[in-house]
């Protein structure tokens, strides 16, 4: 057995893990970092990466399909080579695995492939009969896919990993969860030619979205094929020799659905099983380990970023996360996050982006600090770039404190809304008021135009809509 000292020990490769062990060694402290799989964790290997790829497989189908409509002839009966897909999804994850293990080399970063339990004391216990020390344990252990007791996993219903990896297109497809996974699942395989019928538990698609947005969404969706069934659950399901036969209730309503794979995307728990936190005095909330501003647990010295330490589950924020805990380690200045500076993306086709609050929280924040909001929205078909593009459907949507200009919140449904939230992201940490945007010179033409028009807007000023 081998006894190791560090001043620092990851327990965890993904985007959180990886990063805080990179800025460590930058800091100079001697780190450690302890991945039971593959480096770069869930996001890079069955997550972010692969399902990006994938989606970007079948815009590049949807291009050639509606090619015709751009002066290109001979493209409209290219068809879905799913294999060929798949296995570049997996060469794009394993490019950017292999990155990583460059990464963790090139920092002078010791990785060990095992997996970890806390032993108290500041000690780390590794299966493989190494133990580590440390005067600083960064949990970053992630989470995976919830299982629901009417949709046991199995060969015909998929969570995200077997999602990624299907040995066939089916011919129907059931997504139960309509967050952003199930709509990007959702969106991929009907490109591909599968029947979805996409459902969800609340009364709308992407339920933590703008009401707005979401309706946007929900008529694209539609419009594309995807059957959509909100306020609705799964009550039943039964394998039978071709598929899954699920009852579905619907506010009361029973619908018998029978199809050939069901994909699982309702929520993720936490993975704090085998921890050792029972050595700890950290608590653990709805399977997510509690942590302050600083990431750190109750636990002096232990310390928890990402999926692991609750919402919002988003690769970003645990390598945010990852940076300031680290930093605080090392005794810089830091300060928490905000959440309400946090971008989301989901890139189902059409994307959605936002960043701080809905209309209807802004509204609920404002009756109760008695002031007033303004709302402003362009859609882009005003907008010279999207009409010379083909993508003229769309909005942005901007919600402002009336009185002090603060941008409260930023909503945006676009093929390209991921990459144009960032303009909105940028101004949110500068504190950039309404007059700062509305002075911003946005290079013509581009779809960032938008971005300005919707502020405008907001404040009676729009000039193209």
């Amino acid at each position: 057995m081998t006894h190791t000292s560090f001043d620092l020990v990851v327990v965890g490769g993904g985007p959180g893990g990886y990063v805080a062990a990179i800025r460590a060694a930058q800091l100079g402290l001697s780190t450690a970092l302890v991945e039971r799989a593959e480096l770069g964790g869930i996001c890079l290997n069955w997550g972010c990466i692969p399902t990006k790829a994938l989606l970007h497989s079948a815009t590049v189908l949807r291009a050639c399909r509606e090619a015709a409509q751009y002066g290109v002839t001979g493209a409209a009966d290219v068809q879905a080579d799913l294999a060929a897909m798949v296995a570049r999804s997996r060469k794009v994850a394993s490019r950017l695995g292999q990155g990583v293990t460059h990464l963790m080399k090139k920092n002078g970063i010791k990785v060990f492939a095992a997996s970890a339990k806390l032993a108290g004391g500041g000690r780390v216990t590794l299966d493989n009969g190494a133990t580590l020390s440390a005067r600083h344990i960064i949990l970053a252990t992630g989470a995976r896919a919830r299982e629901l007791p009417a949709l046991p996993a199995g060969e015909r219903i998929w969570t995200y990993r077997q999602a990624l990896t299907p040995p066939a297109i089916p011919k129907s497809l059931l997504v139960v969860g309509a967050g952003a996974i199930g709509a990007e699942f959702a969106s991929f395989y009907r490109a591909v030619g599968a029947e979805v019928t996409l459902i969800d538990m609340t009364a709308q698609i992407l339920p933590q979205e703008d009401a707005d947005i979401s309706a946007l969404a929900r008529k694209a969706f539609e419009k594309q094929g995807i059957r959509v069934l909100t306020q609705c659950a799964v009550q039943s399901a039964t394998l039978t020799a071709t598929g899954v036969k699920t009852v579905l209730d619907q506010q009361g309503k029973q619908i018998e659905l029978e199809v050939e794979r069901v994909i699982v995307a309702a929520g993720i728990v936490g993975n704090v099983e085998n921890l050792g936190l029972e050595h700890t005095r950290v608590q653990v909330e709805k399977t997510h380990i509690v942590t302050d501003g600083l990431c750190r647990t109750a636990e002096p010295g232990l310390y928890a970023i990402g999926d692991v330490a609750g919402a919002p589950w988003l690769a970003h924020k645990a390598s945010h996360e990852a940076v300031l805990c680290v930093e605080a380690i090392a005794g810089k200045p830091v300060h928490p996050i905000d959440p309400l500076r946090i971008p989301a993306c989901t890139y189902s086709h059409p994307q959605v982006a936002s960043i701080g609050m809905t209309e209807a929280r802004a509204r609920d924040h404002a009756r109760q600090t008695g002031r007033d909001i303004r709302i402003g929205t362009f859609t882009f078909i005003g907008n010279g770039k999207a009409i010379a593009m083909g993508e003229d459907q769309g909005l942005v949507k901007t919600v402002f404190d009336a009185t002090t200009g603060e941008l409260l919140g930023a909503h945006i449904i676009h093929p390209e809304a991921s990459e144009l939230i960032a303009g909105y992201g940028v101004a949110a940490a500068l504190e950039a008021t309404e007059e700062d945007l509305m002075h911003t010179v946005f290079a013509h033409p581009t779809l960032s135009e938008t971005l300005h028009e919707s502020v405008l807007s907001a404040f009676g000023r729009a000039l193209h809509g």
